[in-house]
């Protein structure tokens, strides 16, 4: 399954099941080394905290972990990110 961009992304069944595809697709690929598919992983948050921004955190989708824990993995991310610069 090819990501359509973000709003076509957002409009698939599940929501941002392409972006959930293109990670497993890149694991299998680089022999399960998480870091080798970073981009692939930021692009699957972009698209869920989209997601549970137009429909609530209460809002449910196979392809996202719940509001809560995307919220303090991205929380996370934006820090260690600011640490390194």
């Amino acid at each position: 399954m090819v990501s359509q961009g973000l709003e076509g992304d957002l409009k698939t069944d599940p929501p941002c099941h392409p972006r959930a595809c293109a990670i497993q697709e890149c694991l299998q690929k680089n022999g399960y080394k998480e870091e080798k598919c970073q981009g692939q992983i930021d692009a699957l948050y972009e698209c869920c905290n989209a997601f549970y921004q137009r429909q609530g955190d209460d809002a449910k989708t196979l392809s996202c972990p719940k509001a809560g824990l995307l919220r303090s993995v991205l929380g996370l991310s934006q820090k260690v990110c600011r640490d390194h610069h």
